[in-house]
């Protein structure tokens, strides 16, 4: 297949081409050139004419929570929480224990079919349900293969449901982990799923890095997102989070730490040197009031920082504005945060973050990547260049401007249409069992 006649973003070397052209094979991209070039040299293959909209690589998604789905429009009992332990208590832990096979597959087909609405096609999701711990992964995985989109899948251990509870998680990322190893799919991948150090004692995470080591497979956990984790860090342990999961064997270049705000110097370079991966959510913790992460200095060290969402909507669009805009409110400087550094963070590293996970290429317009391709109907009024296209993307685009959504060569959304997931069939189940949902959170 053959993309013609679109102002093509290759987000590598290629640059800003005008008029361009992209050639699909077997789901890889083979060639990458303008119109006249690439289809002279592939005048049989079937065409899709952009007829000059922006084309540029899927967007990847660093950390998000399918589950939470149910969330939206749900009211919490009582007075509204004060601290983050108490939004965790009131809503993620009652909401997440009221999840059954059902309710998890409908909030990942939720989740999903927000994401190639949005043109997000890579997601790495971080699962809960402590009611449902077996086989919930292989749940997602079969939503994950029916939308076509690609992700990174893991299970949530945490000390909260008790031993037997941790012990399931640990058995629920094992097993799907080996499954991956025996009957691997390109669309998708594992991690290791922790909660945070605040919920997880020695013992369990020496349990996990025992079992995660021979599987070769890095962790995915939430990191001092709140000062309760640093605060229980030091209790249990007289070491700060980074410094206790690192001494535990659990972070390091296999491994993604979400948030990551209360962070000290030493903490950033520990992550810094260890290679650690870590994923920032501006609109979660402006949500949750835990605070800013120090993001500037992180790239500016060279970290390998990625975006995520959090579970907010798949928008990545919008994650890339509130990432751009936060940091100059936080410090009072206009300076920080430039257009560049959010897209080095949220196209560039998440590109490279997708493909060690993935072994192949993802998140480039270049041959031999995977074919994950969005077109956006975005008409820009001033030049697109090599040098600014990355303010068009802060500033002018959005996810309601992306029409048509690519992966792996296979057409999951075109005119706005989704191809693969019927989005109303899915929002009217929702709506039948949401109220149970609720019902089984309001009795918790």
């Amino acid at each position: 297949m053959l993309i013609v006649h679109g102002l093509v973003l290759t987000m590598s070397e290629g640059g800003v081409l005008e008029d361009g052209a992209v050639r699909i094979s077997d789901g890889v991209i083979d060639a990458v050139g303008s119109t006249a070039e690439v289809t002279k040299c592939f005048p049989e293959d079937e065409v899709l004419d952009a007829d000059g909209m922006l084309v540029m690589p899927g967007l990847i998604c660093a950390h998000t929570h399918f589950y939470g789905a149910f969330a939206r429009g749900m009211a919490v009992p009582g007075e509204p929480p004060r601290t983050f332990v108490q939004i965790l208590e009131r809503l993620w832990w009652k909401l997440d224990r009221a999840l059954d096979e059902e309710s998890v597959r409908i909030s990942a087909q939720v989740a999903l079919s927000d994401a190639i609405r949005h043109g997000t096609t890579t997601l790495f999701d971080h699962h809960a349900s402590p009611n449902f711990i077996d086989g919930s992964l292989d749940v997602i995985a079969d939503v994950v293969e029916e939308a076509g989109v690609r992700a990174s899948l893991a299970y949530e251990v945490t000390d909260r449901n008790g031993p037997e509870g941790a012990l399931a998680g640990i058995r629920e990322n094992v097993r799907f982990l080996r499954r991956l190893r025996s009957n691997p799919s390109p669309r998708l991948a594992g991690t290791f799923g922790l909660h945070a150090s605040l919920t997880l004692s020695d013992e369990t995470l020496e349990r996990c890095r025992a079992e995660a080591e021979p599987l070769g497979a890095g962790f995915h956990i939430h990191v001092a997102e709140g000062r309760e984790d640093v605060d229980d860090s030091l209790r249990k342990s007289g070491k700060r989070v980074v410094h206790r999961l690192l001494d535990l064997g659990i972070l390091g270049p296999r491994s993604i730490a979400a948030h990551a705000v209360h962070v000290d110097p030493w903490e950033i370079e520990a992550l810094r040197s260890s290679g650690t991966w870590v994923s920032h959510q501006p609109r979660s913790n402006m949500n949750n009031a835990v605070g800013v992460a120090d993001v500037p200095s992180m790239l500016r060290g060279g970290m390998k920082v990625v975006l995520g969402n959090d579970g907010f909507s798949n928008d990545m669009f919008m994650e890339m504005k509130f990432a751009y805009l936060l940091p100059k409110v936080w410090r009072g400087d206009p300076r920080l945060m430039g257009a560049d550094q959010v897209i080095r963070m949220a196209v560039e590293n998440n590109a490279r973050l997708a493909s060690e996970a993935f072994g192949f290429p993802v998140g480039k317009l270049e041959p031999g990547a995977a074919a994950d391709i969005i077109l956006l109907d975005y008409r820009p009024y001033t030049p697109v260049t090599d040098g600014n296209f990355p303010w068009h993307i802060v500033f002018g685009v959005s996810g309601s401007h992306v029409d048509t959504t690519i992966v792996g060569g296979k057409v999951l959304m075109r005119g706005r249409k989704l191809l693969t997931l019927d989005e109303e069939r899915i929002a009217a189940r929702g709506l039948e069992i949401a109220p149970a949902v609720w019902q089984r959170v309001a009795e918790m």
